[in-house]
């Protein structure tokens, strides 16, 4: 597994965690937060699949 998927990973569940203590807080700009960096981990993990599936087919 390719770092990038593991690191996106983190970035998705740590974006979720920030989400939602921005809702249960009422503070727009955490949730925001929150959504972007949930929307970033998505693209570095489907980056990383990427990389993988390219080296898996150079095999």
């Amino acid at each position: 597994m390719d770092k990038d998927r593991t690191s996106g990973i983190g970035h998705q569940v740590k974006g979720t965690v920030k989400e939602a203590a921005g809702k249960v807080t009422g503070d727009k700009k955490m949730q925001a937060e929150g959504k972007a960096e949930k929307v970033g981990g998505k693209v570095q993990n489907a980056y990383g699949g990427a990389k993988d599936s390219l080296r898996d087919a150079t095999k």
